[in-house]
């Protein structure tokens, strides 16, 4: 008698065996874990020392340890460490992004996705509004409000959340209108579900992927704003810190004392880069049809076609 055997069961591939298969992903991942610890972490164990002065430390240069492991990046004009300004000013930095794309992202979901499936005047009606919205670039009507209004975090946070509600809004709107018609939609609504039903059970679940990633990549656009409003004077206000203030304060020392600007800027570049590599690997690992791609080495995956 011929014993036959069975195929061993094949291995389900999660997220984070995905995550580990890509080095640039996981590299991101650690930067903004690392980022975020050091918003939370950080002001509590070196809010003291970002604010004190040492005046017999005035503009020390970086990648030095002779004034012990806080002055590693240097200090700026006051004496002050510009690391633990870094490190403190990251949590003002993540306190206006994180907000803003969190609130345009709910409004704008919520809102497309009731358009899109609804369709008719709702649909119009909220693509005009998007329409108008849009129409203001989103750093010329922070700029225009903040200097109207006082410049403060919550002010931020508020244009730029309804600046950036639009992008949501429509992304959301197209892949609700496209998904009402489906056979799984127009079943829910033979049995008698209501909209709000559907949509939360059937719509949501496959828009959400997409909107995750616009929100990741948004959140690169979201910092840059409020780091260009800081440097231009109308964001964030001594004596608070942010990493684009951290820029404009060290602009006037830029030949004599680079690294008051440089780190800042460095901090804002390595942090949006992080995020917009985190984005692209999300895009491929939520979308189905496209997750293989992910178990292959980075450099086979645009050539590669799937074979039937």
């Amino acid at each position: 008698m011929t014993l036959v055997e069975t195929p061993a069961p094949a291995r389900r591939v999660t997220w984070w065996h995905l995550l580990l298969r890509d080095k640039f992903a996981c590299l991101a991942v650690v930067i903004l874990v690392v980022v975020a610890a050091s918003a939370v972490i950080g002001p509590m164990l070196l809010g003291e020392l970002a604010t004190k002065q040492n005046l017999r430390a005035v503009n020390r240069p970086p990648f030095s340890l002779d004034d012990g492991v806080a002055f590693l990046l240097g200090s700026d004009s006051l004496g002050r460490s510009v690391l633990a300004r870094l490190i403190v000013a990251s949590r003002t930095t993540l306190s206006v992004a994180v907000p803003a794309v969190v609130i345009s992202l709910v409004v704008g979901s919520v809102w497309g996705m009731w358009a899109g499936y609804h369709r008719g005047w709702r649909e119009n009606l909220s693509m005009r509004v998007a329409d108008v919205i849009l129409s203001f670039p989103s750093l010329l009507l922070a700029v225009v409000v903040l200097y109207v209004f006082s410049p403060s975090a919550g002010n931020i946070i508020l244009v730029l959340a309804i600046a950036r509600i639009p992008i949501y809004l429509r992304a959301a709107r197209a892949e609700s209108a496209e998904l009402q018609s489906r056979l799984f939609v127009d079943a829910a609504r033979t049995f008698g579900a209501k909209s709000w039903a559907i949509i939360g059970r059937h719509v949501a679940p496959t828009v959400l992927p997409t909107l995750f990633t616009v929100a990741t990549l948004d959140f690169c656009f979201v910092m840059l704003t409020e780091s260009s409003l800081s440097f231009l004077g109308i964001g964030i206000q001594p004596p608070d810190m942010s990493w684009g203030l951290m820029v404009a304060q060290g602009r006037q020392v830029l030949q004599s004392a680079w690294w008051i600007a440089v780190f800042p800027g460095l901090a804002i570049v390595v942090t949006t880069v992080s995020a917009t590599v985190l984005a692209s690997w999300a895009r491929l690992a939520m979308d189905p049809g496209q997750r293989w791609r992910l178990t292959l080495p980075r450099s086979q995956r645009k050539n590669k076609e799937v074979k039937p």
